[in-house]
């Protein structure tokens, strides 16, 4: 079982913010995500400076893309992001329209992850992974979390059958040092941590604690 990667979520609303965070981290961590809100604030300009900053670092822009995917896709790829993330109530051919054109941009490293929120089935699941997709997103949402919702027996339940239909799995939400012991024996993908690290006091130190915690339960 591969040891999972570690992911920064620039979630800043503005792009000074997030450019400062990711120089605070970035060495640290092995993705670096364009969050969903800075994106829509400055578009695709947030990550051509990442790829400028971060030349050999994964670059993820999280547009949770719903439509006109290959633009989407193409915009970003030319910006330098290596995936992509559509969410999954977008159409099979939006989907397959974004994969064709980050690949055409980024060559092998180009990628497609379906957010999963909402209501979804395995078997709009097994159609993503027909498309040629195989990263899959697992959420606790913000407003979840707000709202007081955990992570629990039935999340980790869905994550499994995720990685038993073939998907590589990341997940996020509010995740911490303490959750991560939760997901011993799964084969994750990605963890996906935001505010967790980069409103820590020291970033850089917070996320090489969350790679030591990962460290004890999985191996390379």
């Amino acid at each position: 079982m591969a040891r999972p990667l570690l992911q920064v979520a620039l979630d800043h609303s503005d792009l000074q913010g997030a450019i400062k965070a990711a120089v605070s981290v970035g060495h640290e961590v092995d993705v670096i995500e364009a969050g969903t809100v800075c994106l829509l604030q400055v578009g695709s300009e947030l990550v051509e400076v990442l790829r400028s900053l971060f030349p050999e670092k994964t670059i993820v822009a999280d547009t949770k893309c719903a439509d006109a995917g290959g633009t989407v896709a193409k915009n970003n790829a030319v910006r330098g992001a290596d995936w992509m993330t559509c969410i999954c109530s977008a159409t099979i051919p939006t989907m397959k329209a974004a994969l064709k054109a980050i690949k055409e941009v980024r060559g092998d490293k180009g990628e497609i992850q379906v957010e999963l929120y909402g209501d979804w089935t395995y078997e709009q699941a097994q159609q993503w992974l027909d498309a040629g997709i195989s990263q899959a997103i697992y959420h606790q949402s913000r407003d979840a979390l707000l709202a007081g919702e955990t992570w629990g027996e039935k999340d980790l339940n869905k994550v499994k059958k995720l990685i038993e239909m073939g998907f590589r799995v990341s997940v996020t939400g509010g995740l911490s040092t303490e959750t991560l012991k939760l997901f011993k024996g799964v084969d994750v993908f990605t963890f996906i941590a935001g505010r967790g690290i980069t409103e820590a006091e020291n970033p850089a130190q917070a996320a090489r604690e969350f790679k030591e915690e990962i460290a004890k339960y999985w191996s390379e």
